[in-house]
């Protein structure tokens, strides 16, 4: 079992554009929603992949992520998404002995800027950025799949 473990916070400043390792495009879909897992397409760059997420638990879900060919996940972000895509460019920050992924969302989620961390084990500690601001980790509201439905802009 292949198991995510992370927490999101909402970016506060652009002191984190010093840490910068790379950047990326990233469109992303959802094809499936329900209360217990989510199918999403993912374009980043010039690779693709089909990822199916279960239900978030404290910081932790399952997860399974498999590539796919690009041409393909163009095809089902055009035709088979549910609601909108999800338009942002994704930067990997260094923090400590992490990389952190902070994404700064365009489209109907513009002005959304927020970072997440993934962790190993639950417990495992991590050095706190000054760039990094409240927590979020457990607002759905900040879920992918929902800013689809509830785009930040519309808050």
């Amino acid at each position: 079992m292949a198991l995510e473990i992370e927490r999101k916070f909402l970016v506060i400043n652009d002191k984190w554009k010093d840490f910068v390792v790379s950047e990326a495009v990233i469109k992303q879909g959802y094809l499936a929603t329900t209360d217990h897992a989510t199918v999403r397409v993912r374009v980043d760059g010039d690779e693709a992949n089909i990822n199916i997420k279960g239900r978030t638990v404290g910081i932790s879900r399952r997860e399974y992520e498999y590539p796919i060919p690009l041409e393909e996940a163009e095809e089902l972000l055009d035709h088979l998404v549910s609601g909108a895509a999800i338009d942002k460019v994704r930067y990997k920050v260094r923090c400590g002995d992490h990389i952190w992924d902070l994404d700064l969302f365009h489209g109907a989620n513009q002005g959304l800027v927020m970072a997440e961390v993934e962790l190993s084990r639950v417990d495992e500690r991590f050095v706190m950025p000054e760039w990094a601001g409240e927590e979020v980790s457990s607002d759905t509201r900040y879920y992918n799949a929902n800013l689809v439905k509830h785009p930040f802009r519309e808050w």
